[in-house]
């Protein structure tokens, strides 16, 4: 670690620019100070001006700012003609916000050691406050909510982009009611007994109502011009609305060939209607519209590849036809394998990708057709036909064949209503604890009746509301998904179940900061599995890709991937008969009656395996903070708890896991690293170990014999499990043990 330091020292040294050369006859700024502002924060007011403090480049440069390394800084310096106007800057900024007695004293330069301190005083003054509004010219109008919750009211201060806003929203409002040419003008009056207190007046002039006139599609090559007309949804003869017009080109944009649309009034843009439909020589009630499309390939073709220490590394690829059969249809045929090099890399890169089975390759294969409307421009029909192997480390491995068909329509912007039924035919390798554990099913028979081929056949409804800024990294807005399952014997289900989850996200941006939040809660509950024919028959089964499992880079971050909430402790029987110096081994006879104690067994001996649950809590609570450019910090806090069938709700138990992570803000996506501290140390865990029965002479194999050490003891497994009696504390550590440390790598933000 010296060495590294020294080297980074001389690298550093060896790139310091020489000050006598580079700075002869300028001035660094150092600072730059604010005194006076009550109502506003320094870091507002810095953006107002030009003047500018030198700073580091980015958080990552950070050592070599600290040297002084030239191309690490990015140095600003003195200029004698904008301090002068900096402070006419601000006084403009303060007086479009109200505050018109502003006064901004003549800044003060100190210049210390050759660098250059600029101080701001301000005396912000009385602001100027709305005493009346007054609206003209809608009289006759009798329009519902046009003029209600209106962005200025009565005792706001007089702000600019207020008022702008107010008639910007009038204005909207009666366009969206038909009357395309609608003006409002402001006026207001300080009078002079109450100089403090404003009389405002819009005068609005509606202009005549309108209608859409001829409709004329440009530029398409491959789709139809009946396709592009019925995705836009505007019809000649109907009432103009602004809004409509907008939606419009947001549905042509939903279809997928279509790389650019564009919807033109007078073959003006929309984007452009509100500044320049004064240039039209006279309001006509008749608009005569333009939808212009530009389309991409008729076939593409997108490969990706990816890592994460729960997948390790993945492929990806999909071909598709975007005007299949016209109507602008579609045709896909996708591919992914992912757990590649995963048992190589396990102790590496890869520690959460499992191991044996788990660790072997996961694949997926799905030709999916979509159909963008259907009885209605609202409506939309995917269809998919898929053959995939899933595996969740040390729970199960999944193999499935199905059909996904998913019917959605658009109840509103950006909230979409999906009602779906996915039969298929799924194999499922897991673990005899799982079953024994998890479903109370321990019998080799019918282990062997979950192992093998059931139908899966669930019909769900979801809700979504994705009203965020940006699907890969959101800064404000809010996320509610609902998403209900049902199966039973009439939708062709071996599993029945309900099932329900409910998410919800919000996002607010404070400056360059964004505070996050998300609550996420499920329940599942089941019906018997009929076809279990032996000790487990009429038992309540939730299918494990239904259970819950919390822990992860996406869930409770202080624990690892499925390792919160229910959980056994597997090993195996000579395991607990063998002799060590740490602990006594346990006879073969207790072992039989349950009564062997593996507590002074090691940890490493245990393999843990989540059970997962029926009802889940999660909340997230993060703060993300610029570093950089491209470069975010971030301070999170999770809590959340898992429950098992038979255990009640206690949110008590919640477990709650702070943390600290850095994202770089890459063209994919957000690249992701957390760390994240759990304060809960050991957990009482049961343990099941495979039962014993004496070795019979001429019936069992004498290589079946349990080893013991390099000893064969005269017992056999008997391929049925046993619950231990007493439990084990596992995970006891010490409160600054590192394994209260988990790290997450991964793309993408949390949530």
């Amino acid at each position: 670690m010296r060495r590294c330091a020294l080297a980074w020292a001389l690298i550093a040294a060896s790139l310091v620019p020489s000050l006598a050369s580079a700075q002869v006859g300028r001035t660094e700024i150092a600072s730059v100070s604010f005194h006076g502002n009550e109502l506003f924060p320094d870091d507002s007011l810095a953006r107002a001006i030009v003047t500018r403090e030198s700073e580091c480049r980015s958080s990552v440069l950070s050592p070599f700012c600290l040297f002084g390394a030239g191309f690490s800084l990015q140095r600003f310096y003195l200029n004698d003609t904008q301090i002068p106007i900096d402070r006419i800057r601000l006084i403009a900024w303060y007086r479009v916000r109200g505050f018109r007695a502003v006064n901004v004293e003549p800044p003060v330069v100190d210049t210390l050691d050759g660098r250059g301190h600029v101080s701001f005083t301000i005396v912000e003054g009385q602001p100027i406050v709305v005493g009346s509004i007054e609206i003209l010219g809608v009289e006759g109008l009798e329009e519902a909510g046009l003029l209600e919750d209106l962005p200025l009211a009565v005792g706001d201060r007089m702000s600019s982009y207020a008022l702008n806003a107010t008639r910007n929203a009038i204005a909207r409002r009666l366009q969206n009611r038909g009357y395309a040419y609608a003006e409002v003008l402001i006026r207001s009056m300080l009078p002079a007994d109450t100089p403090y207190r404003s009389a405002v007046t819009f005068d609005v002039e509606a202009g005549p109502l309108s209608e859409y006139g001829v409709i004329e599609v440009a530029g398409r090559q491959d789709l139809s011009e009946s396709t592009i007309l019925r995705t836009a949804q505007i019809q000649t003869g109907r009432l103009f609305r602004r809004d409509q017009l907008v939606e419009s080109q947001t549905r042509l944009f939903g279809l997928d060939i279509v790389s650019s649309a564009r919807v033109e009034a007078f073959e003006i843009p929309i984007a452009e209607w509100e500044l320049r439909r004064q240039e039209l020589s006279a309001p006509d009630s008749v608009i005569p519209m333009t939808l212009r499309v530009q389309e991409g390939d008729k076939y593409r073709l997108r490969p990706g590849a990816g890592w994460s220490t729960a997948e390790c590394f993945d492929l990806e690829a999909r071909g598709t036809a975007r005007n299949f059969m016209g109507g602008g249809r579609i045709l896909q045929l996708r591919g992914r394998v992912a757990n590649l090099l995963a048992a190589d890399f396990h102790d590496i890169l890869c520690p959460s990708s499992g191991s044996g089975s788990f660790a072997k390759l996961n694949w997926l294969v799905a030709l999916d057709f979509a159909q963008p409307w259907i009885f209605s421009t609202r409506n939309a029909l995917v269809a998919s036909v898929f053959s995939e192997r899933q595996s969740l480390p040390d729970v199960f491995v999944r193999r499935a064949v199905g059909l996904d068909l998913a019917l959605t329509r658009h109840i509103g912007p950006q909230t979409p209503l999906t009602v779906s039924y996915r039969p298929e035919l799924s194999r499922l390798d897991a673990a005899d604890v799982l079953f024994c554990t998890g479903f109370l099913v321990c019998t080799p028979d019918d282990i062997e009746i979950l192992e093998s081929s059931n139908r899966l056949a669930p019909l769900g409804i979801n809700f979504s509301r994705l009203l965020a800024n940006n699907p890969l990294n959101p800064t404000r807005g809010y996320n509610l998904v609902v998403d209900i399952e049902h199966a039973a014997f009439w939708t062709g289900s071996n599993f029945r179940y309900d099932r329900v989850v409910a998410e919800g996200t919000w996002y607010s941006s404070q400056g360059s900061s964004v505070l996050a939040t998300r609550l996420r809660g499920g329940w599942v509950g089941a019906g018997p599995f009929s076809e279990l024919v032996g000790a487990g028959a009429g038992v309540d089964v939730v299918h494990p890709q239904k259970r819950f499992y919390a822990g992860g880079a996406n869930s409770v971050r202080g624990f690892a991937q499925s390792r919160l909430g229910p959980r056994v402790l597997q090993v195996g029987p000579e395991e607990l008969l063998e002799r060590r110096s740490s602990w006594s081994a346990c006879r073969p006879e207790q072992v039989i009656d349950l009564s062997c104690d593996a507590r002074g067994l090691p940890e490493g001996r245990f393999l843990s395996r989540p059970t997962g649950g029926t009802r889940v809590l999660e909340a997230n609570l993060e703060l993300r903070f610029r570093l950089g450019s491209s470069l975010q910090g971030v301070a999170f806090v999770d809590a959340g708890q898992l429950w098992g069938a038979t255990q009640s709700v206690d949110l008590g138990e919640l477990e709650v896991t702070p943390g600290t992570g850095i994202r770089f803000l890459s063209p994919i996506g957000p690249l992701r690293v957390d760390v994240a501290y759990r304060f809960r140390g050991g957990q009482a865990l049961s343990v099941v170990t495979s039962q014993l029965r004496p070795f019979v002479d001429g019936e069992d194999d004498p290589n079946d014999r349990i080893l013991v050490g390099v000893e064969r003891i005269p017992f056999v497994e008997s391929n049925e499990l046993a619950v231990l009696a007493p439990t084990v504390l596992f995970g006891e550590s010490s409160a600054l043990s590192w394994r209260r440390f988990q790290l997450h790598i991964s793309i993408g933000q949390a949530f």
